[in-house]
C-alpha cells in the first residue's frame, strides 16, 4: 500500500471524527429526541405563552412582546387583553395561562394562591379624556360633574374605575356617567366615537389616540397612581418560560418600552 493511500485513510478517518462530534453533541439518535422545546444557548425555555393583561397595557405589550419574540427565538407570545376583574375570573376559573398582569394590586393579590411572587413593572395616572379639540373646554374634575355632559367611566369593579371613583370622592364631585364600560378601553372607544364627551382614563390610553382625543393633566395632589403587577401562573405547563418573560418586564429593555409609551417607572 502506498504512503499517499495511507495518508488519505488517514486523512479521512480524522474529519469523519470530526463530523461525528458535533453531531453527538446535538443528540444524532431521534428516538430518544425531547419533544419538549429546548432554550436558546443562554437564554430561557423556548414555549408557547399565553398572558393575561390588563387592557390598558394593549398597544404598549404587542411592542413588548414583538421584542421578547425577536431576542428569544422560538419562544411565542399570545397575549389576552380584558378588564382585571374579567383576567381574576379566568384564573379562577382554571383557564390555561402562562402570567398575568393587572392593572392594580387588589386584583393581583385575589388570585395570591395561583401566582408565583408578583413584581411591579409600571405605573401610571389617570386623564381626562374629551373628544378632540376639547370642544366642551373641560379643564379639571369639577367640569365632569355638569349634568349636560356625557360622561363615560369605568365599570366599579374595573381597577380604572376604582381609581376614578377614589378621586372624585376625595373632591367632593358627583358624576353621573352616562355608562359604565367593562374595561379602560371601552371608556376611551366611547370618546374617540363621539359617544361620550369625556372618560376617566390612562394617561397611556389618550396617548395611544392623539389624534382623536385630547387629554386634560390630572393635578398629582387629586390623582391615583395606578401600579401594575406581573407575575407567573402556578398553573402554568411553561414554568420557566413563564418566569423568564415576567422577569424580563423588569429588565432595561422593557422597561424602555413602557416608558416609551408613556407608562412610569415602577
Amino acid at each position: 500500500m502506498s504512503r499517499t493511500f495511507t495518508g488519505r485513510r488517514a486523512a479521512a478517518a480524522v474529519l469523519t471524527a470530526t463530523l461525528l462530534v458535533p453531531l453527538a453533541a446535538c443528540g444524532g439518535n431521534d428516538s430518544k429526541k425531547d419533544p419538549t422545546p429546548t432554550a436558546s444557548i443562554g437564554g430561557p425555555p423556548s414555549a408557547n405563552l399565553t398572558v393575561l393583561a390588563a387592557a390598558s397595557l394593549t398597544d404598549v405589550f404587542k411592542t413588548a412582546g414583538a421584542a421578547y419574540e425577536k431576542k428569544n427565538p422560538g419562544t411565542h407570545i399570545r397575549f389576552s387583553f380584558a378588564g382585571s376583574q374579567e383576567l381574576v375570573a379566568q384564573v379562577k376559573q382554571g383557564a390555561p395561562a402562562d402570567a398575568l398582569v393587572t392593572a392594580d394590586t387588589k386584583s393581583m393579590d385575589s388570585v395570591k394562591a395561583d401566582t408565583a411572587t408578583p413584581a411591579i413593572i409600571a405605573r401610571n395616572r389617570l386623564v381626562i379624556a374629551t373628544t378632540e379639540g376639547n370642544p366642551h373646554k373641560i379643564d379639571d374634575l369639577k367640569d365632569l360633574a355638569d349634568t349636560k355632559l356625557k360622561v363615560v367611566l369605568a365599570a366599579p369593579e374595573v381597577p380604572a374605575g376604582k381609581y376614578s371613583r377614589k378621586i372624585l370622592d376625595a373632591q367632593k364631585i358627583t358624576v353621573k356617567p352616562v355608562s359604565q364600560e367593562p374595561n379602560v378601553r371601552a371608556v376611551l372607544s366611547k370618546v374617540e366615537l363621539g359617544e361620550a364627551d369625556a372618560g376617566l382614563v390612562y394617561k397611556t390610553d389618550a396617548a395611544s389616540a392623539p389624534d382623536k382625543v385630547d387629554a386634560v393633566d390630572i393635578p398629582d395632589a387629586q390623582n391615583a397612581i395606578a401600579e401594575y403587577p406581573a407575575a407567573a401562573l402556578k398553573q402554568s405547563k411553561n414554568a420557566k418560560a413563564a418566569a423568564a418573560f415576567v422577569a424580563w418586564l423588569s429588565s432595561p429593555e422593557a422597561q424602555k418600552v413602557l416608558q416609551d409609551a408613556g407608562f412610569q417607572q415602577p
